[in-house]
């Protein structure tokens, strides 16, 4: 059963009705790699709670009339800790009949999605999760690098990288093993990261990518290995948002499509046309 389902008919919010809270996944970057039921939720919302990593060009997609309201996080700045945005769904859900909260990539990978939900079902909100394509698989496909292929990658992890010791730690002797490594939000740790992972077992010579802006017009990437990936990503000033890749797979960045090839004909246009709206805004 969706949200909206559940949605109580006959009232409107404000009048002791709740509305419904949609978890909206944005994609990796480009405006035009949201999910058809992504679109059509942001232009039925009466309110709009956005993340940092959301496309801008996105909320051109809204009605003139909603509430456009900004929660992003970046690394020391953080517009509303989570808690208030826990409030703040909840005080828009009597307000408003649909709420979408927006996030980049997928709202249940590293986006704290799991906690809102719980936070709302605890309020008796009805809540849907709109799946979004990860920044975890897509970067590296913007690159060319797929995580699995059938010669060289039976397996993928993807973890974050913004702690690297202590309780929230990743297990590093396990992470060794599989056949290729996703890093989110591991720049700034990125000399540590490897560091770990060659201390529990992974060869220095592994190859490794860091890919900036993936899917966007200013998308770069720099391939390495391991050992060398941190001073490479200095030399070239590779900065976040970049997502890191660890693995034979990114052999095949040198010989696969380029990035954005997979566009048909038919939405090539229009891609084109929001990418170009999305630089510059």
């Amino acid at each position: 059963m969706s949200a909206a389902d559940s949605f109580k008919k006959g009232g409107e919010p404000g009048d002791g009705v709740i509305g419904a809270v949609y978890l909206v996944g944005a994609g990796p970057g480009a405006p035009d790699l949201i999910t058809v039921r992504g679109a059509e939720l942001l232009r039925r919302a009466g309110a709009v709670l956005y993340d940092a990593l959301a496309n801008d060009a996105l909320l051109g997609l809204t009605r003139d009339d909603a509430e456009l309201i900004y929660v992003g996080k970046r690394a020391g700045a953080h517009a509303l800790s989570q808690q208030e945005i826990n409030q703040l769904l909840l005080e828009k859900a009597r307000q408003h009949a649909v709420v979408v909260r927006l996030k980049g990539g997928d709202p249940f990978v590293f986006g704290r999605g799991g906690e809102e939900v719980e936070f709302l079902q605890r309020h008796h909100v009805p809540v849907e999760v709109v799946p979004g394509v990860s920044s975890a698989i897509a970067g590296p496909a913007a690159a060319g690098v797929p995580v699995t292929h059938r010669s060289v990658s039976r397996s993928f992890a993807v973890v974050a990288g913004h702690t690297v010791d202590g309780l929230d730690a990743p297990n590093w002797k396990a992470l060794a093993q599989i056949d290729t490594v996703v890093v989110l939000m591991g720049v700034a740790a990125v000399e540590e990261i490897a560091a770990r992972l060659i201390a529990a077992g992974r060869a220095p010579e592994t190859p490794a990518a860091a890919v900036q802006s993936a899917t966007l017009p200013d998308q770069r990437q720099v391939i390495a290995t391991l050992a060398t990936l941190a001073q490479a990503m200095r030399e070239v000033e590779i900065v976040a948002p970049a997502v890191l890749v660890i693995g034979e797979v990114v052999r095949l960045a040198q010989t696969a499509q380029p990035a954005f090839a997979w566009l048909t004909p038919m939405f090539a246009g229009e891609a084109l046309a929001l990418r170009k709206e999305s630089a510059s805004m």
